[in-house]
């Protein structure tokens, strides 16, 4: 076999390892299916009535948390009214004016302090459930009478310690643990569209 051939096969090994994976990934996180459903219920309730959702993340995990929102303030699968739903990544200005002034530790701490209000929800998202800044935005949540929520990769962690609740992915590789997150996001997502009746 020549080298270009070794390369490929051992590239589509590889592949085929991270979709196995990513399908072993799935079928434990049936297990998380009732929490998801639980807090799909209780945010349609929250955003329902006029409270908000604030979502955190660093990296890839924004991302997520931007997706969720987008998906909250936008749509999911049919049209609807929108929801208060702020990523707190999302405002560039005062993540940076914040890091710059109090440090790095207290840019979602501050932003959940300016804008959740009691009842509201966060949503903290992080792969390794080790993330100073995303532990801060919980305690300062639950200090505020808001709801906090991780969604995190292997438990137990300190942000599921520092939450109210928590789902965790049973995962080794960090890429997989996102994919999965996606994929409660959509499930979260659908469970608030139901809970409020929206229909197509």
């Amino acid at each position: 076999m020549s080298v270009p051939a070794r390369t490929a096969s051992r590239q589509a090994r590889r592949q085929e390892l991270q979709l196995e994976a990513l399908a072993d990934a799935a079928l434990r996180f049936r297990s998380q299916t009732p929490v998801i459903a639980a807090w799909g219920r209780r945010l349609a309730r929250v955003l329902d009535s006029g409270g908000r959702l604030l979502a955190c993340g660093n990296g890839g995990s924004a991302a997520e948390a931007q997706h969720l929102t987008a998906e909250l303030v936008g749509r999911f699968e049919r049209d609807r009214r929108p929801f208060a739903a702020i990523p707190l990544h999302g405002d560039t200005s005062a993540v940076t004016a914040i890091g710059n002034d109090y440090g790095a530790e207290t840019v979602f701490a501050r932003q959940v302090r300016a804008h959740g209000r009691r009842g509201d929800v966060l949503i903290c998202l992080s792969t390794s459930g080790r993330s100073g800044n995303v532990v801060a935005a919980a305690e300062q949540a639950r200090r505020l009478g808001v709801t906090a929520w991780a969604i995190t990769g292997p438990g137990p962690n300190p942000l599921a310690a520092a939450c109210d609740d928590a789902i965790t992915v049973d995962a080794v590789s960090a890429a997989t643990v996102q994919e999965i997150h996606l994929a409660a996001i959509h499930l979260l997502c659908g469970v608030v569209d139901e809970t409020l009746g929206v229909r197509g």
